[in-house]
Parts: structure tokens; sequence; C-alpha cells
């Protein structure tokens, strides 16, 4: 490792980029990150500090209050006893609660309403959460103690009963946010994750066994590059991008193809078109099984989604265009 690297925590390093790509004139709706971001107060700060809107997961003993608590900025009058940091938060409101507590207990959620959201159509049909939310306050690392306004977001799924607990630091109905929007982004987390998995399973991203700093990032270099020529592979040749669509290319099969490919290729004419002939049935064959897969997938979850009174179709979408089922 280069003597001029040093050790930095994750979300140091997320800054870091944040701060690089902000120099290199992108600019992006809202930042997204897991648990790992979400519990870590000195990240949230930095984005706060950078003025950047952020939806973030956070874990369910993450703290927070539901009304502002006070920041005392200096002692009060006649005040004995021995000497106080300031500014400093009044002790009775000191210590903020669990989100999961919050969700349980308070009023606020408990007596609220769940408004029901389709979120993201999958392989195997439609996802819908029941959504709570109320403003929030978080403690925060520096002088002012107190964030400001923002947003916690309590998210069940109908069917596996999975929560999920979102923190963000814009509001619904102000500067133009509204829920749907930070649903939208909340969610919104989920092509990034497929994509390391195919990079991981499918494309040999922690395959890797060196340990030089310049054979590490080759190694990471030909990964992101076959995943790029497998993406583009995949936008010209699919006819179709629906789930339904038995033409549906994965990046499995375009990987299959190319190592077909490279294996036959100074062997005769006759045995390559053997070779590819071969391949192309066994691509379409589970082209065709994995449409079907997902047809029987889509209507088992749109008949339990039925049995308990929600129609899909008919609920609010976090999608601009939802996808039929």
């Amino acid at each position: 490792m280069p003597d001029e690297v040093t050790f930095k925590t994750k979300p140091q390093i997320a800054l870091q980029l944040i701060d690089r790509a902000k120099a290199n004139g992108i600019e992006v709706m809202a930042w997204n990150a897991d648990e790992l971001y979400g519990r870590d107060g000195h990240f949230l700060d930095g984005l706060d500090e950078r003025k950047e809107a952020y939806v973030v997961e956070i874990p369910p003993n993450a703290h927070a209050w539901l009304s502002k608590p006070k920041v005392l900025r200096k002692p009060p009058k006649n005040r004995t006893g021995r000497p106080r940091r300031y500014p400093r938060l009044r002790r009775r409101e000191a210590k903020p609660s669990k989100v999961q507590i919050l969700a349980k207990y308070s009023p606020t959620f408990t007596d609220q309403n769940s408004q029901r959201y389709r979120i993201k159509d999958t392989h195997k049909g439609p996802e819908v959460w029941e959504i709570r939310w109320a403003t929030c306050w978080r403690k925060t690392h520096t002088g002012e103690l107190v964030s400001n306004q923002c947003t916690l977001i309590v998210a069940k799924n109908v069917l596996t009963g999975e929560v999920k607990y979102f923190l963000s630091n814009r509001v619904p109905g102000r500067d133009g946010w509204t829920l749907r929007k930070i649903l939208r982004v909340a969610f919104g987390r989920w092509p990034v994750e497929d994509c390391f998995r195919e990079a991981k399973e499918e494309l040999g991203l922690d395959h890797f066994e060196c340990r030089l700093w310049q054979c590490i990032h080759r190694h990471l270099v030909l990964v992101i590059l076959s995943h790029l020529f497998c993406a583009r592979v995949r936008e010209k040749y699919n006819k179709s991008d629906h789930v339904l669509d038995g033409e549906l290319l994965s990046t499995e099969q375009v990987r299959r193809a190319m190592n077909v490919y490279l294996e036959v290729i100074d062997l005769p004419p006759r045995c390559r078109q053997s070779s590819y002939e071969k391949e192309l049935s066994r691509q379409s064959y589970y082209q065709h099984r994995n449409a079907q897969a997902s047809r029987h997938h889509r209507e088992r979850r749109r008949k339990r989604l039925l049995k308990l009174g929600i129609d899909p179709d008919k609920i609010k979408s976090v999608d601009v265009k939802p996808r039929k089922s």
C-alpha cells in the first residue's frame, strides 16, 4: 500500500468521493446509503454541512426525537454547583429514543393510518409496503447538538413483515419534496445492490487472490470493464426489458456466450457453429423457463395480495410509470 494512503473509515471515504464528484460538476438529487452509513452521525453531519439531501437506512436502535429538544447556550442565572460545558441539552431531553421504540409506542406512529405503496416490481411480482412517517430531529456531533428537522420513515412489507427505518434531511411538503419522492430514493438502492451481486456471482469481483495494491486495482478495473461490456451487449440485443419476456437477456447469459466464443475461436468453422448452436439452444431453454417461473411467481404474489384486500394496480406507486403485473 502506498505511504500516502492513510486509513479512513467507509463513511469518511464516502464523503471524500462526494467532494470529488461535486468538484467534477456532478450534482445529484439525493444521496442514498445503507445502515452502515446511516448509523454514522459524522457522515450525516458532513452531508448537512455540504447542504446535500440524503435518504439513508438506519438501524432499529438508532436514536431520534419527535419533538425538538432545547439547547442551552449558557448557564442560567444564579446557578450554583459544579461548572458544566455549554452548549448542552436540557437534562430531561438529553437522551433521544430508539426509532423502533418510537414506532411501536409513540402515539405519533400508533395513531397514524399506514399508507400502502407499490414500491417496486421484481421478477416475483410487485412489492407493497405500509408506510408511516413523522418529522424528527437527530443528535449531531457539531456545536448545534441538534440537527435541522428530518423525516423518519417506518416501512413494513405487507407479506413478509420485514421492517425498515429510513432517515432523510428533507421533509414532505417543502422545497418540492413529497413522501413519494423520498420513498423513491429510499428504495432506489436495489439496482446498485443487484449490480454488486452480478459482479460477484458472474464476473468474479470477490475471487481475487492478491495482496499488492496495484494487483487489487487491476482486478477491480477488469471486473468493472467486463460488467460494462455485458451491460452494453444486453442494451444492444435485448428486445425487451420486461421480466415476463422469454427473450430477456441476463448478465449470466452474456458471460456464458462470451465464454463459448473465446473457447472455440481457434476451432474450425464447423466446430464453432456447432458450439454456437448448442449454447443458443441452452440459452433459449433457460430464457423460456425463467419467464415461465416469473409468471407463476407474480400470479402467486398477486393472489396473496388480493387475499389481504390489496390490489397493487389501485394503490399509490413509487415509480412514475409502474409496470403492469
